[in-house]
This record gives structure tokens, sequence and C-alpha cells, in this order.
């Protein structure tokens, strides 16, 4: 006798993620991520000094914090994300035999334009919001002024002294890096190579115990900006700065600090000593560092006057999102040489992706396509595998393109259908949270004028009346005016170059 009982059968599709892996310059490998609180990264960027223009350099540095932090938030997590303004005490030269007389941007700029440091400040403060807004960067948490947390860092400078990691000599209060045993771990510059590497080259300050203690607070009462002090009329060190800002929106420990390699020695090697020194807790637990941007092999900087704005960029006919996905397209971690060539081929591959877009919201009918939909899934899992091993968005990239260059294969031979294409579409707005590449706003349908549309028609009524040299005269017109002309089985498709 047959059982009347159906056999029950149950699929489980389980997703398991790879864990994300950053390089972490404190040790120099990669580590997976794991956040100090479960599913919350204190996250601190170190800022611009306020004194110029940002270049780009300095925005490949932002966009960079910016993707890092889009991705973990695409992975679930929150982020409390702290970006400063430098605006008083960033030394010109050597930040960390600096002292007294030393010469700060700040004044160096406001001599230089015959305007108020604060003026300066906020102008420049100004200038960088519009980049980041072209930027496309989401708002931090809180974007901090150094002017503002005065009180903060003379907590710690007095916490130093007592502590006995700091000293006051003439007014100005030094860190006496000896005490600090620790110091050169991030760096790999201890005390011993700094002096084997000095090669008297470090002038003598009669006021320090050794001349790579650094300024905590320098006494000048002759500054152009300075605050009361429990040691003298002055201002602070750059790098106290720092340690006072983190500390006060992310708490002792942060989770992420990111900068550029520079910044790894003196600034980050300083901030380490300050606060590990003044909290007895480790300071930060994952260190990024990221690569200069390059022009003719040379660093890009202000000090060496080889630097370029957005502006500039813009002047050339370059957009922000453009110069974004160029930043994207190399890894952090590898230094990049910026050139015309690079930039045009960068917005011609970006324009490629909106077109695709374009013509996936054009689909509205059609079988769905169970092998494309297969396709998609392992875009996305490829895409979020190399986004997860240290934010690898050249790889991330690769897979995006290789599924675009399939599907365009299918819609030319009408292999996909509207759900096919619902799906295309949602995935991606998914993927540019992560990259910010604004493609929801950019792959709207073009409004075509009408001219342009009278002689696409035109042309079609020449093909079908088989007139092929006069149709291709006008798709040249067409050609000249920067549109471009498809052909497909059911018409005609036009579109910008």
């Amino acid at each position: 006798m047959r059982s009347s009982k159906k056999e029950i059968r149950y699929d489980f599709h389980i997703v398991i993620h790879m864990p994300i892996r950053f390089f972490n310059s404190m040790g120099n490998r990669k580590e997976v991520f794991k956040p100090l609180e479960a599913g919350e990264v204190k996250m601190y960027n170190c800022g611009l000094t306020v004194y110029d223009y940002p270049h780009v350099g300095n925005l490949r540095a932002y966009t960079f914090a910016d993707t890092l932090r889009r991705w973990l938030e695409y992975r679930g997590f929150k982020v409390r994300q702290v970006m400063n303004f430098t605006d008083v005490g960033h030394i010109s030269g050597d930040e960390l035999v600096a002292s007294a007389g030393s010469i700060d941007r700040m004044e160096k700029a406001a001599k230089r334009e015959h305007k108020s440091v604060w003026e300066i400040a906020q102008f420049y403060i100004n200038q960088a919001m519009e980049n980041y807004r072209k930027m496309n960067f989401l708002e931090p948490e809180v974007r901090p002024r150094a002017t503002d947390h005065i009180k903060e860092m003379i907590e710690i400078i007095e916490g130093l002294i007592k502590k006995g990691y700091a000293y006051v000599a003439n007014g100005s209060v030094y860190y006496d890096i000896s005490k600090f045993k620790d110091y050169g771990k991030l760096s790999g510059n201890t005390l011993e190579q700094l002096k084997a590497g000095a090669g008297g080259r470090v002038e003598e300050n009669p006021d320090k115990k050794n001349p790579f203690d650094f300024a905590l607070w320098i006494n000048d009462p002759q500054h152009i900006m300075k605050w009361e002090s429990p040691w003298s009329e002055g201002y602070p060190g750059w790098h106290i700065e720092c340690s006072a800002m983190s500390r006060k929106y992310l708490g002792d420990t942060l989770d992420i600090h990111t900068g550029a390699v520079d910044n790894k020695f003196p600034h980050h090697e300083c901030e380490i000593a300050q606060s590990e020194a003044f909290t007895g807790k480790t300071f930060c637990r994952y260190w990024m560092h990221l690569e200069f941007l390059m022009v003719n092999g040379q660093k890009m900087s202000k000090s060496l006057g080889n630097f370029y704005t957005l502006a500039d960029l813009e002047k050339k006919g370059f957009s922000a999102t453009g110069f974004r996905y160029l930043l994207l397209s190399a890894h952090y971690r590898s230094q990049f040489n910026l050139s015309d060539e690079s930039l045009k081929a960068a917005h011609k591959t970006l324009e490629s992706v909106y077109d695709f877009i374009r013509r996936v919201k054009e689909i509205k009918e059609g079988a769905y396509n169970n092998e494309l939909s297969e396709k998609m899934e392992e875009m996305k899992t490829k895409f979020e595998e190399a986004m997860d091993d240290d934010l690898n968005s050249p790889l991330a990239l690769s897979a995006m393109f290789e599924f675009i260059h399939g599907v365009n294969k299918a819609i030319d031979e009408n292999k996909i259908g509207e759900k096919n294409a619902r799906e295309i579409y949602d995935l991606f707005l998914k993927l540019d949270t992560a990259l910010g590449l604004r493609i929801k706003e950019n792959s709207e349908a073009e409004k075509i004028p009408e001219e342009i549309k009278a002689l696409a028609e035109k042309r079609e009524k020449l093909r079908k009346e088989k007139k092929f040299k006069e149709a291709d005269e006008i798709r040249s017109q067409l050609s000249e005016k920067g549109w471009i002309l498809e052909d497909k089985d059911g018409g005609v498709r036009v579109r910008r170059k």
C-alpha cells in the first residue's frame, strides 16, 4: 500500500560573509576588522589645514575616508565619523621639532592675503565644504575646529606634565619622547633611529631635553593666534589638537584612524605618544594610511607648488564625480599618477555606466532570464568580497564591468526581461551607496533636443528608403553635435557621446 504522505524537502540558502580585512599600519599586515563595540565603529580622519584651497591630493585622502565609511555602513555598521579642521598650530617645515618662532601656516596665509586668521580659516573652510559637496562625501558626525578645543588640549597637557611625560621650558611645553617606551611603534622611528639618522641635521634647541621632543604648547605672545595657559600666552602644537578632538567626541580608544602616509610620522606617532601616556589605553586599534597622488612622478603638495584644485579640473571639463571614479579605480595603498589622459578615460568609463543604467531602465518587457539573475548574484558576491578585502575598489569595479558587458550583450540579443532589469537597477543603486558615484541622478533619461530628434527621424526615413549615403551624412552631423545613434531591432536609440 502506497503512503499518501508527500516527501517534503527543504532547501536552505545560507549566505556567509567573509570577514572584513583591513591593512593595519600598526604591524603592517592585513587583519580581520572587529570594532571594540559590536556594530559601532569610531573613526577619526585627519582633516584639512585651512590655509589654502584643498588640492586633489587632499581629496584623495577624504575620498578614501568617505568610501571606507560607506563600505562599513553597507555592511551594517553604525559609523561615528569625526573629521577635523586644523586652524592653528600647523607649522611650516618640520612639525616634529617645531618650537617658538616657527612659522604657523595660518599666520603665513593671513599675511599673504592681508586678512585676519579667522577670515582665512572661515573662507577656506567654506571652500573645502563646497568641494566635499561636489565630491559627494557623507557628512561626518562632527567637524571640529582646533581653535574651539583649546581647553581640552590644555587638560591633556597638564595631565602629561603631572605624569612626567612632558616638561615646561621658558613657557613652552615639550613632550619627552624618551619617557614613552613605545615611541616609534607605528612608523619605526624610535628615538635611537632618529638620533642615528639625524646626522647633525637637527638644530639644537636649548629649551629641549632632546632635539626630537615635540611641542605641546608654544610660548609666543607675538603670535597672531594666542591663548592664555598655565604656562604662557601662546598656542598649541599641531599633534595635541587631534588627540584632544578625537578624545572629546569618540573617547579614549578609536577603532580606525586614517590619514596619508606622510601623516604616519611624525603626526600619528606623536598622537599615539600623547594619548596613550595620558589615558593609559590603546589610542587606536586600526591605522589606515593611503598613498600619495602623484604629478609627473612627484608627490602632489602645496609646499612643492605642483598641486591642482578641483576647480582646476573643472576648468578642463572634468567633473568631481568623474574624479571620484578615477580615485576608486586605483587601490588606496598604491601611488597614482594624475594626468589628463587618466581623467578622460575615467569620465568615459563612468559615462558608460550611466548609459548602461539608462539602457536597463528602458526595458519594459521580455521573459525572465534565470542565467542572468545568477550572473548578477555572482557579480554582487565578487564585488563584496573585493571590498571586504582591504577596500579593493579596482577589483570590485572590474567585477561590475564584466557583468555590464554580459548584460549589454543580453540586451542586444533581447535575452533580458523587465524583472531582470528592475533587479539590476536596484542592485546598482545599492552598490552605489558604497561607491558614491551618483548613479541614480546621472542615469535619468536624457532630454533629447527637438533638432536632434528631427535629424534622427529623418535619417531613419532615409534608411527605409535605402538612401544610405544620405543617412550616413546625417549620422556624421549628429556625431559632430555630440550624439550617437545605435541601431536596434526595435528601432534606433539616440544618446550623448
